[in-house]
């Protein structure tokens, strides 16, 4: 949350109308207003360049829009520093042949495709069974 402004909105209007139209000088104008005349030259400044009479500073707009866009930079900046991290976790092998990193090399022999080349994933042997042994192991034990 911002801070609170000093000066109220309506008194910095009625500041920048009043030395814009009359043509007095700032300093005269914010001796009257009890404001630093310095204050009030960033104002009249920052009105001429919201009215695209100055090109040396930012419009109000695009001021808020370069600090929403930065907001946004750091925020992804802070997601891509936790996705780096959170990669560096996982295994960078592939279970696709050929895709892993430069140097992996597949077991010799019998190639293993799909979740078996997963790290910590082991070889299950199953065996079925004839019908007579599924009825023994379906059958309540006594």
């Amino acid at each position: 949350m911002p801070a609170p402004r000093k000066y109220p909105d309506e008194l910095r209007e009625r500041a920048v109308r009043e030395v814009r139209t009359t043509g007095r000088p700032i300093a005269h104008v914010a001796k009257d207003l009890g404001i630093h005349k310095e204050t009030l030259r960033g104002w009249v400044r920052q009105a001429e360049a919201d009215a695209g009479e100055r090109d040396d500073r930012l419009t109000t707009a695009e001021h808020e829009e370069l600090k929403q866009l930065r907001k946004e930079v750091a925020e992804l900046r802070r997601a891509n520093e936790i996705l780096k991290a959170a990669s560096a976790l996982l295994p960078r092998s592939s279970t696709v042949p050929g895709r892993g990193r430069p140097g992996d090399r597949q077991p010799e022999g019998r190639r293993l495709r799909g979740r078996a080349r997963m790290p910590g994933a082991q070889l299950v042997r199953v065996r079925l069974l004839r019908p007579q042994e599924a009825a023994e192991v379906s059958a309540p034990a006594p």
